[in-house]
């Protein structure tokens, strides 16, 4: 899995014209999943987004997490976070899961981040047509990648 990890001062992800996810303060999690993903990458990325600290404490040191300051989180599917752009111009996503297996996985995963979060986490559709909107918050942006676990 490769994931984005935005702090955001608010986000919201919009399906034909209707806002399906939205969150103020808290972290927007754009996210790839491969198919050679399994149940350890969904524990460890949940956990790592979790107690992530990129929050400020009260020195204005990035020291909490979104946990800590009860903060949303916004997640939406993004398989373009797999793009090889080894040959030529034109992306190529072969290491994108395909539906019938990034499914469950991101059901499996958003899941996970429930019950890690210890509160409703809010999400768009795998698949769809999605507008994200948000407003990132510093601005800090995390790369992780459950392969090389950095």
């Amino acid at each position: 899995m490769r994931a984005v990890i935005q702090r955001v001062s608010e986000a919201s992800v919009t399906i034909a014209g209707q806002v399906r996810g939205a969150i103020r303060t808290g972290l927007l999690v754009l996210l790839g999943i491969e198919a050679a993903d399994t149940a350890e990458d969904i524990e460890w990325l949940s956990g790592k987004i979790v107690r992530l600290r990129v929050f400020p404490d009260e020195a204005g040191v990035m020291n909490r997490s979104v946990q800590e300051i009860g903060g949303g989180i916004l997640v939406v599917s993004q398989f373009t976070l797999l793009a090889s752009t080894k040959k030529g111009n034109r992306p190529s996503y072969l290491r994108a899961a395909r539906p019938e297996v990034a499914i469950p996985l991101y059901g499996a995963f958003l899941c996970r981040l429930v019950a890690d979060l210890g509160q409703p986490v809010q999400a768009g559709e795998f698949g769809a047509d999605m507008q994200v909107a948000l407003l990132n918050d510093g601005p800090v942006t995390i790369l992780f990648d459950t392969k090389a676990r950095e």
